[in-house]
C-alpha cells in the first residue's frame, strides 16, 4: 500500500501582505503577488480580512529567506511585489501593511496569530482612515567658502646683519601663527552657524507642516554621501494628513521653499507605512 504523499499545508506557507476591513476576491485576482503559483486571496479573521498568498514553504524557509534577503536584486524584487499588493488593497480602503517576509505555517495559523493583534488594527484603521502619508526632506546647502586669505605686501626693510641673517629663517613669526588660528576658529564658527540656522530652518518647515497633518513622525536623516558632498539633510518627516488635503500641502512645501531658502523635497502621497506601528 502506497503511503499518502505530503498535503497542500506540508507543501506551502501562508505569506502575509496587509490587513483590512474588508475586500473582495475579485479586486485581488489579477494581483501576482510574489509571482507564485497561487493567487493573492482574502483570508476572514472575522470582523477584519488579511491579504495573503500561499508560497512554496521550501523556497520561502527562515533559511531559504535570509538567504534571499542577502541579495540585493532579490530583495527590491520582493519588496517591489509586496509593495504593489499593499498599494492595490490601499486604494479601496484604509489598510494595515505587514512587514516583508511575514509568514505563517498554514491559513490556521496566520488567524490565529494576527487575531491576537485585533484590537491594534482596527485601532490603525481608525486613524488611517482617509489619510495618507507625505514624505518631506529637508537639505541645507554647504556653508560658503572662506575667501581666499590674502598676503599683504611686505613694506621695504633694511637688509639684516650678517649674524641675524638665517637667524630666524624658516620660523614663522608668532604673529603669523596667531593669525592663522585666528583663521581656523573663524572658519568652524561660521559652520556652526550656518548648522544652526539649517536646523532652526527645518524647524520651522516642520512646525508648519504639522498645521495640516494629522500626526508626524520624525525619521532618521540620511547620512551624506561621498559623491554628494554639495548638501546635508537636515529633516527627514513622515506627516500623515487627510486625503483631501493635497492642495494644503503643496502650498503650504511652496511656502516654506520661498520663505526659508531651502532646499525642500515633497514625496507622496504613499501608504501611511510609518504610522501603521503606532496606536
Amino acid at each position: 500500500m502506497t503511503a499518502p504523499g505530503p498535503t497542500l499545508q506540508e507543501h506551502t506557507a501562508t505569506y502575509v501582505f496587509a490587513v483590512c476591513a474588508h475586500i473582495d476576491h475579485h479586486a485581488l485576482a489579477t494581483l501576482p503577488g510574489l509571482g507564485e503559483n497561487s493567487p493573492v486571496r482574502p483570508l476572514s479573521l472575522g470582523a477584519l480580512t488579511a491579504v495573503v498568498q500561499h508560497v512554496e514553504a521550501a523556497r520561502f524557509s527562515e533559511d531559504a529567506w535570509r538567504e534571499r534577503l542577502s541579495d540585493q536584486g532579490e530583495l527590491e524584487r520582493c519588496a517591489r511585489a509586496h509593495h504593489h499588493v499593499v498599494s492595490a488593497v490601499a486604494a479601496r480602503g484604509a489598510t494595515v501593511p505587514l512587514p516583508l517576509a511575514t509568514l505563517y505555517r498554514s491559513d490556521e495559523r496566520a488567524r490565529q496569530g494576527l487575531r491576537q493583534d485585533a484590537e491594534r488594527f482596527h485601532t490603525v484603521l481608525r486613524r488611517i482612515e482617509g489619510r495618507v502619508e507625505w514624505g518631506v526632506k529637508v537639505y541645507a546647502a554647504p556653508p560658503p567658502r572662506p575667501a581666499a586669505a590674502q598676503t599683504p605686501t611686505p613694506s621695504p626693510s633694511p637688509s639684516p646683519s650678517p649674524s641675524s641673517a638665517g637667524a630666524g629663517r624658516g620660523r614663522p613669526s608668532s604673529g603669523d601663527g596667531r593669525a592663522y588660528l585666528d583663521r581656523k576658529r573663524g572658519i568652524q564658527k561660521r559652520r556652526e552657524q550656518h548648522h544652526d540656522e539649517a536646523l532652526r530652518a527645518a524647524e520651522t518647515v516642520d512646525t508648519a507642516m504639522r498645521t495640516v497633518a494629522a500626526a508626524s513622525r520624525h525619521l532618521r536623516t540620511h547620512v551624506q554621501e561621498p559623491l554628494e558632498p554639495r548638501r546635508t539633510q537636515v529633516l527627514n518627516a513622515a506627516y500623515l494628513v487627510d486625503e483631501k488635503r493635497y492642495d494644503d500641502v503643496a502650498r503650504t512645501v511652496r511656502a516654506l521653499r520661498r520663505s526659508t531658502g531651502m532646499d525642500i523635497e515633497m514625496s507622496g502621497p504613499w501608504v501611511p507605512y510609518s504610522f501603521v506601528g503606532e496606536v
